[in-house]
């Protein structure tokens, strides 16, 4: 790839074999044959068939296919066919959310301009934006999408915006010189590139690059290359499967030779296995995780965080590094004027004033040298430009009706039109107008601080005083300057002279200063106190740029950021580092400066290579590839590209930084819910295969139909685990750690608290099984039966949170009363209708029968509760 920025123009010229005229028609087609079209390469997609069988890959859901197939050759159509569409169910929801998931190079073609104004054979044309070719001449004017990269060979004040490229929210100024230093993307300004919008001037371009050539092209390139990570809940619960189902077919295995041994024929002793392994495996699980997070989502979007991958939800609460953009995050994405420094002192815009006449020459050159305008609270035109506009309408004497002063900016243009001018370029770095003020020619200038006080020879010191600059006077207002810059401001400086000769880039010599105003876009009042959240919630924030590094890094002190002790690096810092330093210092790096799309995704991978879940936040195209790279991608819903939205997994509506902390919470509230649910789920179905087990090695008849399993699996698992899934979020949540990704779902604790509550709950269920025993089989398997699914529906309030439901509230989460109340009403359905009794196999119960029932069933949750309540 060709340094085109290094380039003269004949260089440019010969290299890309054209001409100022332009290719000719057979020249372009040529080019065109060979280089392909001016579009970006599709990524190809798979059919939603093959998404759609690829969700049976699980080995969870193969056991389960297994379960199914067995039960079917066993005439157990029940089973099959509640296994089945509970898989179905899945695998509809995983394929929709995949289609979903994968569009971002839709949105990347979507960029492209329908048309585009070439030189061909010497005559200016109009052709389809795919049809240009390197060695094109392109004709660029405000208003205008680039279609293609290119070297510009004529500038004619040309503005660009490149944020979605480069990350800098102000427009760029354009040069037709010769750069000769390594620049990175931002500051070759004698190039444009693809996705770029012309926002003032115009420019004759040589096209350098197109289609995959290009940024955007190396961008597409990147994200085609960038895969989606596994999130941790994803990586727990493959981890968790293959145990489960290793323990699962292991005991099946055996209560299947044991049945043999003792007996029973081949058919009944897999029927006998079967029935186990459909109790033991939680169907639901995976449905009831995907609800969860689906629930979860609706929940952060009334917060502003839109979700696009249900996987982000829990991924959330493992984070602990965000990688923020700054311009629209951080901050505010609007420029605002901050100090200003006029007759050797500082004000705010607040406490100028019009009946000061060095007050009212600044701001004379802050609305006269503008070509910005307001409209409807919005500015139009260059953020610093439309920045001094609303400094001016905050100033007092503007509302004094009596003495004419009334002036908005529109009348003071109007009453002081100009009468010549230099538009801003960016060798000179400065702008020029010229006005008749009460009769007098008058020149006002704005531009660079430097280059302005070489052409001052005055100072205006107070409104009846003009001095003669001194050595002095530059060292003091540079040294403001400085003091400006180190905090990150951006400054202009201001002068007038009353001149009758013309106004040309010749004259722009012998001012009388004015001031400087310094404008910076800044931080949300919030952003500080969110970064602080993050901290106390061990998340480490870093700010990742296209900005400049002073500018970056004076903002990232105001908010918390960065620190003492802390680096701020540029990208071509960056690019200079070894993994091994990179390795080494990433820790103490809290800002990025002027960064590349690659960059950004070096900086997420080093972290997830130190085992850290990392959030990306951008809204440019060229932030699209890191999006996709981190653990969650968040793009803005403001401001933000099509392409980064696209390549996102959260969307924030609001730009906020702060509404990322919040999600982090529900993520964290949203894991903790999930756990909890399989927690009930792995307990309650433990409970089934250890009472399964004492009948099975104590010669009895089984304690529970298939019938009266699959009851047990659709009812009391589904319904008080959605409940679980719905429970309100602990006070301390953003108090605790991340969670360590490393960590598995079944840890030593939970594992513990899953085995004492299912032997738990399985003593109950033994001991209503014995007491019905002693009258029949019958009577036996319903009372275990409706202990199991009453102590099961019980356990929900269990599982809610660690705390006790004295701490919690009953009432806390009505989820939990309306699992228990429908709960209830089921059980009561298949216990005391004919119909019910007739479905289900249950015996007729009398009063004593439904007391001991109800006694065993509750018993379990008591003491569970007891023990919380010692334990808070």
């Amino acid at each position: 790839m060709k340094n085109w920025y290094t380039f003269t123009e004949e260089q440019t010229l010969e290299a890309l074999s054209t001409r100022r005229s332009g290719l000719t028609d057979e020249e372009a087609a040529e080019i065109l044959s060979r280089c392909g079209p001016n579009a970006l390469a599709e990524e190809k997609t798979e059919s939603a068939l093959r998404i759609f069988l690829g969700q049976f890959r699980d080995l969870m859901v193969n056991i389960l296919i297994i379960a199914a197939l067995i039960s079917m050759m066993t005439g157990d159509t029940e089973s099959t066919l509640v296994i089945f569409a509970v898989l179905i169910l899945n695998a509809i929801l995983g394929t929709v959310q995949q289609i979903r998931a994968e569009k971002s190079l839709d949105a990347l073609k979507a960029l492209s301009s329908p048309s585009a104004k070439v030189i061909r054979g010497g005559h200016r044309v109009e052709i389809d934006s795919v049809r240009i070719v390197p060695g094109d001449i392109l004709i660029a004017e405000a208003g205008d999408l680039i279609v293609a990269d290119g070297r510009i060979l004529e500038n004619y004040s040309l503005q660009v915006n490149e944020s979605s490229l480069t990350g800098e929210s102000t427009n760029v100024d354009k040069t037709d010189g010769v750069l000769s230093e390594d620049l990175p993307l931002a500051d070759r300004t004698n190039m444009v590139y693809s996705g770029s919008l012309v926002t003032y001037g115009r420019a004759v371009i040589a096209v350098t690059e197109t289609g995959m050539n290009t940024e955007i092209g190396k961008i597409a390139d990147l994200m085609n290359q960038t895969k989606d990570r596994k999130t941790p809940l994803q990586r727990s619960l493959d981890d968790f499967s293959a145990k489960l189902a290793a323990g699962i077919l292991a005991i099946s295995a055996f209560l299947f030779v044991l049945g043999i041994f003792r007996g029973m024929t081949i058919l009944n002793s897999l029927l006998f296995a079967v029935a186990l392994a459909v109790a033991a495996i939680p169907e639901a699980l995976n449905s009831i995780v995907t609800i969860v997070q689906a629930m979860g989502t609706q929940k952060m979007a009334k917060q502003n965080a839109v979700i696009r991958k249900l996987s982000a939800v829990e991924s959330l609460g493992s984070v602990s590094v965000i990688c923020s953009d700054k311009t629209g995050t951080l901050t505010q994405n609007k420029m605002t004027v901050q100090e200003i420094y006029v007759g050797g002192q500082l004000l705010r815009a607040e406490d100028l004033n019009m009946h000061s006449q060095t007050h009212r020459y600044l701001l004379y050159g802050a609305v006269l040298t503008n070509d910005s305008t307001l409209s409807k609270g919005k500015g139009i035109g260059d953020p610093t430009e439309y920045a001094l506009l609303e400094m001016y309408n905050k100033v007092k004497g503007l509302a004094q009706e009596d003495d004419g002063l009334r002036l908005t900016y529109e009348d003071l243009r109007t009453l002081l039109s100009r009468t010549g001018e230099v538009p801003f370029d960016s060798d000179r770095k400065l702008m020029s107008t010229k006005h008749s003020i009460h009769g007098s020619p008058t020149v006002f200038t704005k531009g660079a601080v430097d280059v302005l006080l070489e052409r001052c020879d005055r100072i205006r010191v107070s409104d009846d005083r003009i001095l003669l600059m001194t050595e002095e006077d530059r060292r003091q207002i540079l040294r403001q300057n400085d003091t400006f810059a180190e905090n990150g401001l951006r400054v202009l400086g201001f002068a007038y002279k009353e001149s009758d000769e013309d106004l040309t880039a010749e004259t722009e010599y012998h001012y009388t200063f004015l001031g400087l105003i310094s404008e910076m876009d800044p931080p949300r009042p919030e952003s500080a106190d969110a970064i602080r959240r993050a901290r106390e919630a061990g998340i480490r924030t870093v700010m990742i740029t296209g900005d400049h590094k002073v500018t970056a890094a004076a903002i990232a002190k105001k908010i918390g950021i960065f620190r003492d002790g802390d680096l701020a690096v540029t990208g071509l810092e960056l690019d200079a580092m070894s993994e091994k330093e990179l390795e080494d210092k990433i820790e103490k790096i809290a800002v990025y400066a002027r960064v590349s799309p690659e960059n950004k995704i070096r900086i997420v991978e080093a972290w997830q290579k130190k085992g850290k879940i990392v959030s990306m936040t951008g809204d440019g195209v060229n932030d699209a590839p890191a999006l996709k790279k981190a653990d969650i991608g968040v793009a803005m819903g403001i401001t933000g590209t099509e392409v980064s939205k696209e390549a996102a997994s959260m969307i924030l509506q609001d730009d906020d930084f702060a509404t990322i902390i919040k999600a982090v919470a529900h993520g964290r509230t949203i894991y903790e819910n999930i756990k909890n649910a399989v927690l009930y789920l792995l307990s309650g179905n433990l409970s089934a295969i250890v009472a399964v087990l004492y009948t099975s090695l104590s010669a009895l008849p089984l304690p529970f139909l298939p019938v009266q399993l699959l009851f047990i699996n659709l009812v009391t698992d589904s319904l008080p685990a959605l409940a679980i899934g719905m429970e309100p979020g602990a006070a301390d949540i953003l108090k605790r750690k991340p969670r360590d990704p490393k960590e598995g779902l079944m840890d030593k604790s939970f594992v513990t608290k899953m085995i004492l509550q299912g032997l738990l709950i399985a003593c109950a269920v033994i001991a209503a099984y014995r007491m019905g025993l002693r009258e029949s089989d019958r009577m036996a398997c319903s009372m275990a039966f409706l202990t199991l699914t009453g102590a099961r529906l019980l356990h929900g309030f269990n599982c809610r949170q660690n705390a006790s439901l004295l701490r919690l509230g009953l009432t806390s989460n009505p989820y939990s009363l309306a699992a228990f109340g429908l709960g209830l009403l089921l059980i009561a359905f298949t216990a005391f209708t004919g119909v019910g009794r007739s479905l289900f196999s249950v015996a007729v119960l009398d009063a004593p029968h439904t007391a001991l029932i109800a006694l065993c069933a509750v018993i379990p949750t008591i003491v569970i509760q007891i023990v919380k309540i010692v334990r808070d």
